[in-house]
């Protein structure tokens, strides 16, 4: 990782420190709930950070999207994964915007017309 990116996922940790001083129970909740999710049971800790990373990046957030690459290498991804997923989040954005497209606007152009 570049040193912007460490910036910023260490901004974050700066952050939720901070959070833990006032709610800490919240913190800790939240911390143990992740922790959980990404536990390896059927699906491997190596996938479960691919599909994180898929998310982030279709929600457009920076920061996760620089932690789950951090943490798909560390999970054994290889760049040439990593790719392969945006790729992947690339054609359900089009997808999504396609499926808006045909149906939700195509609907209000034929109620807006009529």
């Amino acid at each position: 990782m570049n040193k912007l990116m460490d910036d910023k996922v260490d901004a974050y940790r700066i952050g939720v420190g901070h959070m833990n001083e006032t709610l800490p129970n919240v913190v800790e909740s939240y911390h143990n709930f992740t922790a959980r999710c990404f536990e390896e049971h059927a699906v491997s800790a190596k996938n479960k950070q691919l599909i994180a990373l898929g998310i982030a990046l279709f929600a457009n957030n920076e920061i996760c999207t620089y932690y789950h690459v951090r943490e798909a290498l560390s999970q054994g991804a290889s760049p040439s994964e990593i790719m392969d997923a945006v790729a992947v989040v690339a054609a359900v954005g089009g997808g999504h915007a396609l499926s808006q497209g045909v149906t939700r606007v195509q609907q209000a152009l034929a109620d807006k017309l009529q």
